[in-house]
């Protein structure tokens, strides 16, 4: 992936996020799209070894568009400053089932993750039933070395109060607590820019967090 070409161009557009000029450069924008895509088609395959369930994901599939939906946003710019991709076992790009996050661009935006970002309600409660039956499992998950040195620990909004079903003495109050589930890695871009094996590296990340998306991928498929 040419990474300093990338970042200059998503650079550049985030100073200038109109339309004539992106129209003017889309030509260059299609030559940086393109080895994404093929690395994104590595970590599919990638993925499909390290989690079986993602066997039938395909790269291309799992790229997001670079347009932005600006119907309900007040920031009207029309285009992401990222480039991103989304693998799961769910409908391609489908964010309602567990699955892993690849966001790449220059001011910080870097991040691997993954997990359940906004499970709906039925979900929630599957979770919250799986963890209350096998905290044990989740939180060595969580302990492993390879998560905690990459992410420290599981993210997610997380409700005031104990949830419903729970009482506030509940020994896992503080994972009931979670709306969300989510492992967050960020990189530097300085870091990006220096990997001599970058894609090598999202994958190794991934790997990481594979036991976690597994976890919840049983809780709401059960």
């Amino acid at each position: 992936m040419q990474l300093k070409p990338l970042f200059t161009f998503l650079s550049s557009l985030a100073k200038h996020n109109e339309r004539p000029w992106f129209q003017e450069r889309k030509a260059t924008y299609d030559q940086l799209r393109a080895p994404f895509e093929e690395d994104a088609e590595f970590w599919a395959r990638g993925l499909a070894q390290l989690d079986p369930a993602l066997a039938s994901a395909e790269g291309r599939k799992s790229l997001f568009r670079i347009y932005r939906d600006v119907r309900f946003s007040k920031n009207k710019d029309p285009y992401k400053t990222h480039f991103s991709a989304y693998f799961t076992a769910g409908p391609s790009k489908d964010i309602d089932s567990p699955g892993y996050y690849l966001q790449l661009g220059p001011n910080g935006q870097t991040m691997v993750a993954g997990g359940l970002y906004m499970p709906d309600k039925t979900q929630l409660a599957a979770i919250r039933q799986e963890i209350d039956y096998n905290a044990a499992e989740l939180k060595a998950i969580l302990a492993a070395p390879d998560f905690q040195r990459y992410f420290g620990g599981v993210g997610g909004d997380k409700l005031k109060k104990a949830p419903a079903a729970y009482s506030t003495d509940h020994p896992e109050i503080e994972l009931l607590r979670h709306k969300g589930f989510v492992a967050v890695y960020h990189i530097a871009d300085a870091d990006v820019l220096a990997h001599p094996d970058f894609r090598a590296h999202v994958l190794e990340v991934f790997a990481a967090m594979v036991p976690l998306c597994q976890f919840l991928r049983r809780a709401v498929e059960v």
